[in-house]
């Protein structure tokens, strides 16, 4: 909490709520026994306030309990898993207020069920233990909500990039020039910049940038290609256009400090972004291309061509606009990666928009699908290639179908790892009417799981796994079913 008298007054209102609870009163019950208003009361109980000693001693008396029982900091067993909580950073570093919710709503909800929450919050606790849930992964999922619940569309950022090429006359795009960036990063906010070997500092290698807020320095990688440095450019831009002081440092992440350093990295890459892939333009091309009959391979290349180099970029401002301005509600975006010589595939970055759909990353070690476009894609890939295709998935379990657009490629960065973004669209009657491509001959519908652990395709020919997860799934649906059929018997 912000200070030690913050978490004492809240310690001292939940311990006079649950007093007053014990005696099963109401709070106009405990005004008319102690003479104290009801509004008084009631920011004692929620945190905002702490009673002079004339006034703790009238409580204690009413309540039948003892002046030490009320203020001693001290929790029972039912709020106990709450002290190391109220005492940390919790309020400050998970970000309620993104989600309408303040610390004084949170208090009240732990002090009306205690014994319930502390439940829930241990149940939590488990699982993320087994589930390897750390505070990255934690806060990272914390940001994927808050991006979805807004759609991944920040018109407020909008409005601040087009404002920004108009003051600053540049046309954004393609063609926008990192020098034009540099100069304005030097001129306007006083920035030195200047390219490094990195190589000489060991393990720096794969670092793309480190700022030296200090000096206002920024170090770039020697190594950066030409879109790689017009982002960072772009992106440190942004944290001074959006005025964002707390922030990371490096890119890519090497650690963080709070929750507010991640989120304003996104509002950052999101302006760069915007600035990068002109909002407007975008959304026509994209319409444009929507509307051939015919999937191909190479229109997808061709609209990805005319407004970056960078596929990722791309894949990531349609999550922008597809949802807002063009009416395509549920989607779904994935960054897979491969490492070199190595078969595991994993889910690097991930954004579901408007309501849960599959796949998701998941840190069980489970085999994603190999009938994914993306990951057939990473295992096609031949050196120095981009390879990019379609095709309509059919999640047979849950009976629903998304076009599937993909694009990999190897990592721009020279990790020895290859890399698939892919954008999911949701086939409905909606998506249907506005893409002219989905039942073009070139667009097959291949059956699909989620991982092979939880899928049911028997005869699947790229399996990594047994559908052991299934298996039991079964088994104890057959349990239950076996179980009720003897309860019928016995109840006739």
């Amino acid at each position: 909490m912000n200070s030690e008298s913050d978490f004492i007054k809240t310690v001292f209102g939940l311990k006079l709520k649950q007093q007053r609870q014990k005696k099963n009163w109401s709070l106009q019950d405990l005004a008319l026994k102690t003479g104290l208003s009801k509004s008084y009361l009631n920011e004692i109980e929620n945190g905002k306030k702490y009673p002079k000693h004339d006034k703790i001693i009238q409580l204690s008396e009413a309540l039948s309990c003892t002046f030490d029982d009320l203020v001693s900091t001290k929790l029972d067993k039912s709020l106990a898993p709450f002290n190391e909580i109220l005492q940390s950073d919790f309020f400050k570093e998970v970000p309620l207020e993104l989600f309408g919710i303040n610390k004084n709503n949170l208090i009240s909800i732990i002090s009306d069920a205690p014994k319930k929450v502390t439940a829930f919050i241990n149940a939590l606790i488990e699982i993320s233990q087994n589930y390897n849930l750390g505070k990255e992964r934690f806060y990272f999922a914390v940001l994927r909500s808050f991006q979805e619940l807004y759609d991944n569309y920040f018109p407020e950022i909008e409005e601040k990039v087009i404002l920004f090429t108009q003051e600053n006359q540049i046309k954004p795009g393609k063609n926008l020039k990192s020098e034009v960036l540099e100069k304005i990063l030097t001129e306007k906010f006083s920035y030195t910049i200047q390219s490094e070997d990195f190589e000489k500092y060991e393990t720096l290698d794969n670092l793309r940038s480190l700022f030296i807020p200090e000096k206002k320095l920024l170090l770039l990688n020697q190594k950066l290609e030409k879109d790689q440095k017009t982002f960072i450019l772009a992106k440190e831009i942004g944290f001074n256009v959006l005025e964002l002081k707390i922030r990371p440092n490096t890119y890519s992440w090497l650690d963080f400090g709070s929750f507010e350093e991640i989120l304003n990295n996104f509002y950052a890459s999101y302006f760069a972004g915007a600035l990068l892939i002109s909002k407007g333009p975008v959304i026509e091309k994209t319409s444009e291309f929507f509307q051939h009959n015919t999937w191909e391979s190479k229109n997808f290349e061709n609209l990805i061509n005319s407004f970056t180099r960078s596929p990722e970029t791309f894949y990531y401002r349609l999550t922008n606009i597809l949802s807002a301005e063009m009416g395509i509600k549920d989607l779904f975006y994935l960054c897979l990666v491969k490492k070199k010589n190595s078969d595991k595939i994993q889910i690097l970055k991930e954004l579901h928009l408007n309501h849960q759909q599959a796949p998701h990353a998941n840190a069980t070690n489970e085999h994603y699908c190999r009938r994914w476009i993306a990951v057939k894609n990473l295992d096609h890939l031949k050196e120095n290639e981009t390879l990019t295709d379609a095709q309509i998935s059919h999640y047979k379990d849950q009976g629903i179908s998304y076009l599937v657009i993909s694009t990999s490629q190897k990592n721009p960065f020279s990790d020895g790892s290859n890399r698939s973004y892919c954008l999911g669209i949701l086939l409905n009657t909606q998506t249907i009417k506005k893409i002219s491509f989905i039942k073009s001959p070139s667009l097959k519908t291949i059956n699909v799981g989620v991982t092979c652990e939880s899928c049911s395709i028997a005869d699947c020919e790229v399996r990594q796994a047994p559908p052991v997860r299934l298996e039991k799934e079964h088994f104890n649906l057959s349990m239950k079913n076996s179980v009720e059929k003897i309860r019928r018997r016995f109840e006739n």
